[in-house]
């Protein structure tokens, strides 16, 4: 199964995280299969491919909690 998670990167202290398609059963900063954007929790900015979102979405992957609460805020996205 597939799902929209976060992927951390940055420094100590100074996260930034990809939103990224795994395996479920992947580590957290495993291997990806796609990335669909990045989040910077500090500054509050985000960017993402809304086209691919769109497309995974609708082709059954479903985002984690967290992602689907940035998604809903930023996208109008409801599900």
């Amino acid at each position: 199964m597939l799902k929209i998670r976060f992927k951390r990167c940055g420094r100590k202290r100074q996260p930034v995280y990809r939103i990224v398609v795994m395996n479920v059963n992947t580590k957290r900063d495993g291997k990806v299969i796609e990335e669909l954007g990045s989040y910077n929790p500090i500054t509050k900015s985000f960017n993402i491919n809304f086209e691919r979102t769109m497309s995974r979405l609708n082709n059954g992957v479903q985002p984690t909690e967290v992602v689907k609460n940035l998604l809903r805020k930023s996208l109008n996205y409801v599900k």
